[in-house]
């Protein structure tokens, strides 16, 4: 048995999706342990490409169980349109294999309603960047205590109670910001339907982990966001309302740490966020045009144009560090080809000299600090039909190693393309010796 973490190193958007799908022709069991849906992960299979945002990349492997922790938040009207839009394009039905945690926090009409209300309130230069997806308020719903809890939607009487104290809660926050909040009853009325598609798949998840991880099944903690919107360790207040960090998967399935045996960051080749916040490698010149437009670098949830920047090998550090990583994930080394040169980010420039690690100053005052870079060759070699390292141009070679030294970890798959086959593999986190 062995149990796998697998989590975003940046901001988000690495190709957490391609990576966990991957792994999951070893995994038993694939278990979201936090965030909503607004973190969409892109699956691409044959030619057919597909975005979750709920379900767990391993959904298209028939044979993984997949389940929703109870440290997510949870749209029913989400859920349900996901499972049926993966019924209605041929795949196995879902349900069967699908378990949702019964303390998983709902989103409802009313935290969306806020979630836009307070970003447009913001206006421009102030506003977070959020999704307006509702996430931000279910989770602060979840930490007042009035949070709605999947658990609730099997009895109506008790969900009425729920949502109505919540609206109460609520209320002088929309009337403050200009807006109005749907009734309780009709708020309830609406999530009948849902309640009967979602009941019968909810379950007391971390039983159920806990129990396949005793069974000797390979497990795999799938992560959403990435380690820099964490929102202890990330770049507050621009961060997500979760931990997206490796820790954040015992809390969020219910397992004790020192269940989780290893943990695999995802990095891009370069770097990329959405939204608003600290970006000292961002590039506004025409690499990061490239970047944006042979990645495309656009979100999958909102089709935001993505933010695009240089690899920050002192972030990488960082996010190696809280998470304890044992091995990387590097995506999209293909979007780099037909760049002159490279550039990495190895160091930073502060007002009290040179700092090799990320400085206190980069999460709170970005533009006081500045970027030291070294500048490697770039290649014009397609990658895509390499399967080996030892296929790679020798720039593209001399790149990845140059990254796997500065990181301190080494690099176990490196994706050349967005197909699940366009990749290389040197290290199988779930064998025993790797």
């Amino acid at each position: 048995m062995s149990s796998v973490v697998v989590v975003g190193a940046q901001w988000g958007d690495e190709g957490k999706g391609k990576i966990v799908d991957l792994y999951t022709e070893f995994a038993d069991v694939v278990v979201r342990y936090a965030g909503g849906p607004n973190a969409g992960h892109t699956l691409v299979v044959g030619d057919e490409k597909l975005i979750v945002r709920l379900l767990p990349s391993g959904i298209l492997r028939a044979a993984t169980r997949c389940v929703l922790g109870q440290g997510m938040v949870v749209d029913p009207s989400v859920l349900v349109a996901e499972i049926d839009g993966l019924i209605q394009r041929g795949h196995t039905p879902v349900e069967g294999r699908l378990s949702v945690s019964d303390r998983a926090h709902l989103i409802l009409p009313y935290h969306i309603v806020l979630d836009t209300l307070r970003e447009d309130a913001a206006g421009l230069g102030r506003a977070l960047g959020t999704t307006k997806k509702g996430i931000g308020p279910a989770y602060e719903d979840k930490a007042r205590r009035t949070g709605v809890r999947t658990g609730d939607l099997r009895d109506p009487r008790r969900l009425l109670e729920r949502v109505e104290t919540a609206l109460k809660a609520w209320a002088p926050v929309a009337t403050a910001l200009g807006g109005r909040l749907p009734g309780a009853h009709a708020i309830v009325d609406g999530l009948a339907p849902l309640a009967e598609r979602i009941v019968p798949l909810l379950a007391n998840t971390s039983v159920l982990v806990a129990q396949a991880m005793a069974g000797g099944k390979n497990v795999m903690f799938e992560g959403a966001q990435g380690t820099l919107l964490d929102v202890d360790h990330g770049t507050y207040p621009f961060v997500t309302s979760s931990s997206a960090t490796a820790g954040g998967a015992a809390v969020g399935c219910g397992v004790g740490p020192n269940k989780l045996d290893r943990v695999v960051g995802i990095t891009k080749a370069y770097t990329t966020r959405v939204g608003a916040g600290p970006f000292p490698t961002e590039l506004t010149d025409s690499d990061g045009a490239h970047l944006r437009e042979i990645g495309a670098e656009f979100g999958s949830v909102t089709g935001r144009p993505r933010r695009t920047g240089w690899v920050d090998l002192p972030a990488l550090r960082y996010a190696a560090r809280i998470n304890g990583l044992d091995g990387l994930a590097l995506t999209k080394l293909d979007v780099l080809t037909g760049l002159d040169r490279v550039r990495v980010c190895v160091a930073y420039d502060t007002p009290s000299g040179r700092s090799d690690e990320l400085p206190d100053l980069w999460f709170d005052e970005p533009d006081s600090v500045t970027p030291v870079y070294e500048t490697l060759d770039g290649w014009t070699e397609k990658l895509t039909q390499a399967r080996a390292l030892e296929e790679l141009p020798p720039a593209a070679r001399a790149y990845v190693a140059f990254l796997e030294q500065g990181i301190g970890v080494p690099v176990y798959v490196l994706s050349v393309g967005a197909r699940r086959s366009e990749t290389i593999v040197m290290t199988n986190p779930f064998a025993p010796n790797g």
